[in-house]
């Protein structure tokens, strides 16, 4: 029951995190998720269903804004890459991912923190690829696929419903093939079914105070405290694996 209370306090905070600032639900309920699931794999395919959960609405509400010719170069690329990724988990050590999740976790904040207005990608094939290789990497590996998706929708994109639109569809859809090969490895067990059903409820009311916040919370300050916090759990996770 512990656990149950914690999953559910932790898909609170990954929701309203996700909410406030546009994407980071993989990112955070990350950082303590593997600590409380039987495995890793298990870690990451709770994430995934619970992140597709949050995309379908949004997804939904925002589809006339889709531009498939953007957007299935980089999620078809992304689909084979997280695959090989999801089938290579079976054969890594638990500790080694974590400490591997820990350095890719400060990575991610150091990049937020310090270049993310810096550095602009072109809509072209190539960088589509491109991001949905790292994305499909760091999906497969660690739940965390968002990071290179929203590097290229920003750049990518002519306004924020376009940008919304094409990332909670990528997500969408990236969790739903991800989900597949996770089941297809064993990784969707009677735990995480359970666990999803504790933490759903935690997503819903993260995304309601979420929706409120983003209306009231500066954007730009609450950020760095989410990538500072990002990066402590990083390194805690990495000494601690």
């Amino acid at each position: 029951m512990q656990t149950a209370l914690l999953i559910f306090l932790l898909c609170i905070v990954s929701a309203f995190v996700f909410r406030t600032t546009g994407f980071g639900f993989g990112i955070v309920i990350m950082t303590v998720l593997p600590s409380l699931m039987p495995s890793y794999g298990e870690a990451t395919a709770l994430s995934g269903l619970l992140a597709m959960s949050m995309s379908i609405f949004v997804a939904y509400r925002m589809r006339k804004y889709v531009t498939w010719k953007r957007l299935l170069p980089m999620l078809l690329t992304f689909g084979l890459i997280s695959a090989v990724a999801i089938f290579t988990l079976k054969r890594l050590d638990d500790v080694v991912l974590r400490r591997i999740l820990g350095v890719a976790l400060v990575l991610i904040s150091i990049y937020f923190t310090f270049f993310s207005n810096k550095i602009h990608i072109k809509p072209t094939v190539p960088f589509q690829i491109g991001a949905g290789t790292i994305s499909g990497f760091m999906g497969g590996f660690f739940g965390m696929q968002g990071p290179p998706a929203v590097l290229y929708f920003v750049s990518s994109e002519p306004d924020k419903e376009h940008y919304l639109a094409m990332m909670q569809h990528y997500l969408l859809l990236g969790n739903v093939m991800m989900t597949m090969v996770r089941w297809r490895n064993g990784f969707v067990t009677p735990t995480v079914a359970l666990d999803y059903l504790y933490g759903i409820g935690g997503v819903a009311i993260g995304a309601t105070i979420g929706s409120w916040a983003f209306r009231k919370i500066p954007n730009k300050y609450f950020r760095y405290v989410v990538y500072g916090y990002i990066a402590v759990a990083g390194i805690i996770i990495f000494v601690s694996a």
